[in-house]
């Protein structure tokens, strides 16, 4: 097991190197990850790991990707997109042009079902879907649209009980194991390697998703990325966290009222 002062060792070590912060990240759970990491590959010492992590940029690779990467799946949560089909979309509906962030998008099964509930609304064409991540390689993988034919039965009963009425079928092609999705989804895709840790705002959205990513962040840097959003964020603009996830007990929370039991937030001041 890495100790506690390796693993500051490490951070400091990626953030001179690297440029990565992993500072504001909570230590237990990026402990788990590189102590699994570590094992997986076989390191015989701290040092041996640390001298790849240093100066092979193929490995630091795997270990962004292995610290980072989050489970995600299409439609996932359905009350959720049930939510934004009936609540959120008919308000923001209302705008001449409608910007949705997506941060922290991973390999962007959640990108490509806002997607499908824009089309669905008649609001596809006067969208635009930013999704970010700290991972290049997921970025590539969501850039291309293509998901495992496999999890597309998993994913068509997350649509209907969305309250998706068509068939899902209709929205992606199979072949040899691959379902790849209509080019007219990833042609109002924008996606970008972005750090919730040190970059900063780079356009107003109507509405900004961040799904289970603050929940591996330290109280710090929660509250960090929180204010990237509100700076990000209009007057009544929404906020989607995750189900673990609060602006209550932030400085923000004055600011914002729970539009939504599945923690959507609307900027009111």
């Amino acid at each position: 097991m890495i100790s506690d002062s390796e693993l500051e060792l490490l951070i400091d070590e990626v953030y001179d190197v690297h440029g990565f912060d992993f500072g504001g990240y909570s230590r237990a759970s990026f402990k788990r990850r590189v102590d699994r990491l570590w094992h997986l590959d076989g390191f015989r010492s701290f040092e041996e790991f640390l001298k790849h992590v240093r100066s092979d940029s193929d490995y630091f690779k795997r270990l962004i990707q292995e610290i980072t990467v989050n489970v995600t799946e299409m439609f996932r949560d359905p009350n959720f997109y049930r939510e934004l089909r009936s609540k959120i979309l008919p308000i923001i509906a209302t705008k001449p042009f409608i910007r949705i962030w997506h941060a922290g998008c991973s390999t962007g099964e959640e990108v490509y079902s806002m997607a499908i509930l824009l089309k669905e609304a008649n609001l596809l064409h006067k969208a635009i879907l930013y999704a970010t991540d700290i991972n290049a390689e997921v970025l590539e993988s969501a850039r291309s649209g293509v998901f495992p034919l496999r999890m597309m039965k998993q994913y068509s009963e997350n649509y209907i009980a969305s309250g998706g009425t068509q068939d899902f079928s209709k929205y992606y092609t199979a072949n040899y194991g691959s379902a790849k999705f209509d080019a007219e989804f990833t042609s109002k895709m924008v996606f970008a390697q972005h750090s919730l840790v040190s970059d900063r705002s780079f356009n107003e959205f109507e509405l900004i998703l961040c799904r289970n990513v603050l929940i591996y962040f330290d109280s710090d840097l929660q509250n960090r990325a929180l204010q990237l959003f509100d700076d990000s964020l209009p007057l009544l603009g929404f906020l989607a966290l995750g189900s673990k996830e609060t602006l209550k007990h932030s400085g923000l929370q004055p600011k914002y009222e729970l539009f939504s039991k599945d923690k959507i937030w609307q900027k009111i001041s």
